[in-house]
């Protein structure tokens, strides 16, 4: 029993020396608020248990006074609207707007961080810290080919796999 006691604690002693610590997620330097609001398409995303069903969403921005309004809609295979959630975003302080933290239940957050944005907020591709989840944004109901290889190319160095994007069909 000893020996086993001894062997336990080792292995929880060593397990807490390993660094299984996801790497940081870099994110854009900043956000302007005006020209990111607005309603924006999802072209791309990590499947997730909130968007169970959806072959299409948008996402819609408004900015209030001390919050973000947020309106996400599902769309199911024929193009009718089937689900809508409405939260509110708070930037993270400090974060320049590149960060913002959701919620759609409060008092639960989640993390919304923008890891690249076209220079004229064409496009958008938001993640996580913990790389579970992944939104491809657009404007539009097409990302330029040059936009999604640039995307493409990013993805894997900051510990995404675009193997995994679940491709919307439709584009309310």
């Amino acid at each position: 029993m000893k020996i086993f006691l001894l062997a336990l604690a080792t292995l929880i002693f060593f397990s807490g020396c390993t660094n299984t610590s996801t790497p940081p997620l870099p994110t854009v330097e900043k956000i302007d608020l005006e020209r990111y609001s607005g309603k924006w398409i999802e072209i791309a995303r990590y499947e997730n248990h909130f968007e169970i069903g959806c072959a299409g969403a948008t996402a819609e921005y408004l900015r209030n006074d001390d919050h973000i309004r947020v309106i996400n809609s599902c769309y199911d295979a024929q193009g009718v609207k089937s689900a809508e959630a409405i939260g509110r975003a708070y930037a993270v302080k400090g974060s320049r707007n590149a960060k913002l933290e959701v919620s759609f239940f409060r008092p639960f957050y989640g993390d919304y961080w923008v890891v690249m944005l076209g220079n004229e907020y064409q496009y958008s591709v938001v993640g996580d810290p913990k790389r579970k989840y992944l939104w491809i944004l657009s404007r539009t109901s097409k990302l330029k080919e040059e936009d999604k290889q640039k995307i493409f190319s990013y993805l894997p160095t900051i510990g995404y796999d675009p193997a995994k994007l679940y491709w919307t069909t439709v584009r309310p």
